[in-house]
């Protein structure tokens, strides 16, 4: 491997470690890297948060939002109160809502709730979990953070009956 390379791989590791302040690593797919800017949420507060159900090649039915970007949840949430805030929420955006979040297509009505965040936003739940974006996903289809370690958790593709894949 070139140093380069090897270098960058290993400020990416430090810099999603030094952020949640736990020695868990990432083990597989995309990282932050050093000088990368994380983006908000595709639709920051939208009035209704929609919350459906697409089909991934490699995954199966999972839960995506009005736009078709995926959404994840995360282990080290404890019900529906969300542990991520600060630096994870710039790289695991949450999913907000402005109103009572909609079922789309596949999504199941009842399972879809909301949780108030520490910063007073209102974050989308499915199966009584926080939803989050993950920042490297910017378009329909990606599932760059699938089983991704960080944060303290795990990072999870979520299916329509409220499991987490993988």
């Amino acid at each position: 491997m070139p140093l380069r390379l090897l270098v960058a791989n290993t400020a990416a590791i430090a810099l999603l470690t030094a952020g949640c302040g736990s020695t868990t690593q990432l083990t597989a797919n995309p990282s932050p890297t050093p000088g990368a800017t994380p983006t908000v949420s595709p639709d920051p507060t939208p009035a209704e948060a929609t919350i459906a159900v697409a089909k991934n090649s490699l995954w199966g039915r999972i839960l995506v939002d009005g736009a078709g970007i995926t959404v994840y949840a995360f282990t080290a949430d404890t019900g529906t109160a969300s542990s991520c805030d600060a630096s994870c929420a710039q790289f695991w955006p949450p999913v907000l809502t402005g109103g009572s979040p909609r079922a789309g297509t596949g999504a199941i009505a009842s399972l879809l709730g909301t949780a108030t965040r520490s910063d007073g936003k209102v974050q989308v739940t499915y199966a009584r979990h926080p939803l989050y974006y993950f920042w490297k996903d910017r378009q329909p289809g990606e599932t760059n953070g699938q089983n991704l370690d960080g944060f303290g958790g795990k990072w999870h593709l979520v299916s329509s009956s409220g499991a987490w894949l993988g």
